[in-house]
């Protein structure tokens, strides 16, 4: 099966085709470009150079948050059209899964990706793996960076932090878990698009007029907005 998987929920710009078990080609940046004018052609770009035409495409695979509001949207715009226009299934995997993916295949312990979500909370989940599957330990949720690391010291495991935006929360973690918590390398720190692809290859997919982002919350705009009218006909 021929998959294009997208992720643009972040800095990061991912671009991915897979087939079956071989990763064809990836696409990666991680600079903070607008993505709405370097998505499309990073995809034709990737395809032309795998020699894969649109319509050999079987699967989109999207990463649909939390992340960037602009950026998740992004991504998931793409792809609701592409599989609408090429009548292809849609699967959307989380933002947060993908990061855990990309650097946690062998670490033997609990990994929390992590997202900045500013004034010092980070969007964040906690995965392991389970022989060669990813499951999900606690939900993908918005905190503060020192009360979930109050909540990771009453793990027995130890914890691999992953993500661009660890050094922001890295001395807090470190304070709280000490010896517990463990960072990726700095090459570990994009999140792979293959590894996108193949998170969503098997799952359900999406009906495609109803699939929307997780952002996990609001925009901070529309939550601005929300207060300033709280109580109105609107």
């Amino acid at each position: 099966m021929k998959i294009l998987a997208i992720d643009t929920s972040n800095y990061v710009l991912g671009i991915a085709l897979i087939d079956d078990e071989h990763v064809i080609g990836e696409y990666i940046t991680n600079v903070k470009k607008n993505h709405s004018v370097r998505v499309m052609p990073a995809i034709e770009t990737l395809m032309k150079d795998c020699d894969v035409q649109p319509g050999d495409l079987e699967k989109i695979v999207v990463a649909e948050g939390p992340g960037s509001y602009t950026g998740v949207r992004i991504g998931v715009t793409i792809a609701k059209t592409l599989a609408w226009t090429l009548n292809i299934p849609l699967t959307g995997v989380s933002s947060l899964a993908v990061l855990s993916a990309s650097a946690g295949h062998y670490f033997d312990g609990l990994i929390s990706p992590l997202f900045d979500a500013r004034r010092g909370q980070i969007y964040t989940g906690l995965y392991k793996y389970d022989h060669d599957k990813l499951i999900v330990d606690k939900p993908d949720q918005l905190l503060l960076s020192k009360d979930w690391a109050i909540q990771l010291a009453a793990q027995q495991e130890r914890v691999l932090f992953v993500g661009n935006d660890l050094p922001i929360h890295q001395a807090v973690l470190k304070e709280t878990l000490g010896d517990k918590a463990v960072f990726a390398n700095i090459t570990q720190q994009n999140p792979r698009p293959a590894e996108l692809a193949f998170l969503g290859r098997d799952k359900e997919a999406e009906d495609i007029h109803s699939f929307v982002p997780n952002y996990i919350r609001l925009a901070e705009a529309e939550s601005k907005w929300l207060e300033a009218n709280k109580g109105k006909n609107v």
